[in-house]
Order: structure tokens, then C-alpha cells, then sequence
């Protein structure tokens, strides 16, 4: 039988690691995770909004992104926005 993982650890894990997320109007961003909450609300360092994983929209810095418009986020960024990291 498997266990169960609660979502929150690998959260608290990133913490002051570069994560990519997707928001449910089509947002993206990559930045660094620096807090968290337990509704998933994140605040990243040094974001840059993106388009198609592929280019650059915007240079924010700091950014509160509230949990209930999250779709997903990955912790490999490199892979999910290669293209605008890279280039």
C-alpha cells in the first residue's frame, strides 16, 4: 500500500528554490519560492512573467500569488520554461 504525501512538504521543500506557476487565466511565472502558506498562497523573489513557457512578458520581482489561482507548479522551472530562461 502507498503513502500518502501531503502536497505541503514538497511546497516548504522548494522554499528558496526557482519554481515555475501556472495560473488558472494562463499566467505564468518563474521565481523564487520564499513563503508559503496552508492555502498555498506563495510569494516569489525575482519573477519574471512568460508566455508559452517560450518568452519574457515582464520583470516583476516580487510577487503574491493568492493559492486559489493556481493550477499547477512545477519545481523543475528549467524544464517547464527552458526557452525563456535560456534565451
Amino acid at each position: 500500500m502507498s503513502e500518502l504525501t501531503n502536497p505541503m512538504k514538497y511546497l516548504r521543500e522548494a522554499i528558496n528554490n526557482q519554481v515555475y506557476v501556472k495560473l488558472k487565466d494562463g499566467s505564468e511565472y518563474v521565481g523564487i519560492l520564499k513563503v508559503t502558506d496552508s492555502t498555498m498562497n506563495l510569494i516569489l523573489e525575482d519573477a519574471v512573467e512568460i508566455r508559452g513557457g517560450k518568452q519574457i512578458v515582464a520583470k516583476i520581482g516580487r510577487v503574491l500569488i493568492r493559492g486559489s489561482m493556481i493550477q499547477y507548479i512545477s519545481f523543475s522551472p528549467e524544464i517547464a520554461a527552458e526557452q525563456a530562461l535560456t534565451g
